[in-house]
């Protein structure tokens, strides 16, 4: 597990060089792309800080590598050590902990499904039957908010959750302290950023 100053050290270096990268393959940006640029460099560099150890950084540079545009600045920021290099693909199945059904115990889930929905709550235990309702609505919006989550069971995505929180803390941090750093650059100098 990376500390915290460690992870903002190794993060900032590969969002600089992911941001020289991006601006050097294309002069001429509008401020959407421009903006989606930035996004993606900061995933890539906050996923290649962490060195593929979780399945949310696994997750996201499957994803980036996807598109061919993305592979330069991916294979630049995650070096010629990184496990992607090795593999061609990673399947995220295997690093998450999927469980496989049969179409048959699928079918029969769906179907029992149904027939509750169709009965109402059980009277006798409304409270935990909302309760449960409950837990699974939110585990669901948590599966979507997190990189690979869909394929994570609950302890994983807690897990891979609390990670990519504190991940996504360092990420802040450092942009706060970047704009911060050009807001009083350009209070000295206002020619600076033109």
């Amino acid at each position: 597990m990376h500390t915290s100053s460690k992870l903002t050290k190794e993060f900032t270096k590969k969002w600089v060089k992911g941001l020289q990268i991006c601006c050097s393959s294309k002069k001429n940006m509008d401020v959407l792309e421009r903006k989606k640029k930035i996004k993606l460099c900061a995933d890539i560099a906050l996923a290649s800080a962490k060195n593929a150890t979780t399945s949310w950084s696994i997750a996201l540079i499957s994803e980036a590598k996807k598109d061919g545009e993305n592979k330069i600045l991916v294979d630049n920021l995650l070096g010629p050590k990184s496990p992607f290099k090795q593999q061609k693909t990673i399947p995220l199945m295997s690093t998450c902990h999927k469980r496989v059904r049969s179409k048959k115990i699928l079918k029969r889930s769906c179907s029992v499904g149904q027939r509750m929905k169709k009965m109402g709550p059980p009277k006798s235990n409304l409270a935990t039957y909302i309760a449960k309702r409950l837990v699974k609505k939110r585990t669901q919006v948590l599966q979507r908010l997190v990189p690979g989550g869909e394929s994570m069971d609950e302890f994983s995505l807690i897990k891979e959750a609390l990670d990519y929180i504190l991940s996504l803390r360092v990420q802040v941090d450092v942009m706060r302290s970047l704009a911060n750093a050009a807001e009083v650059s350009n209070q000295t100098d206002p020619n600076v950023f033109d």
